[in-house]
């Protein structure tokens, strides 16, 4: 039984990248994992990934791209205000400039360049590098 399907989705991820391997199965799917999936899709993380329905909660299929070092989620899913954004990014990621931080508003889903240019802050879901 699975308790958190994000964070095993990120770590099939990490660990499908760390064996060298293409191509992995994500299942149950779900609609967060679905947008972060998206959000590393468009950063250059995954090179595709389609959603199939197998009557069992579905799966995404995904190709990984060759770049991911290291990606996670974060527990606790802590809050963040707009401001205070710096002082996560110097936690999770290695570099300034390099990787993303996944956060959820109230405006859906991104990252958290998209959240300091729209000036909003939310709750940390996952690190990218």
């Amino acid at each position: 039984m699975q308790n958190d399907p994000l964070s095993d989705a990120l770590s099939k991820i990490n660990n499908a990248a760390m064996a060298g391997r293409r191509e992995i199965v994500i299942r149950p799917a779900s609609k967060l994992v679905g947008r972060i999936l998206k959000i590393m899709e468009e950063h250059g993380y995954l090179e595709e990934f389609e959603y199939v329905e197998d009557g069992r909660g579905g799966m995404f299929k995904v190709r990984i791209g060759a770049t991911i070092n290291k990606c996670g989620a974060i527990k606790p899913r802590f809050s963040v205000k707009r401001d205070q954004m710096e002082k996560y990014e110097a936690r999770y990621l290695p570099a300034q400039d390099f990787g993303i931080l996944i956060i959820t508003t109230n405006r859906g889903v991104m990252t958290q360049s998209e959240a300091k240019e729209i000036g909003v802050g939310g709750k940390l879901l996952a690190y990218v590098y």
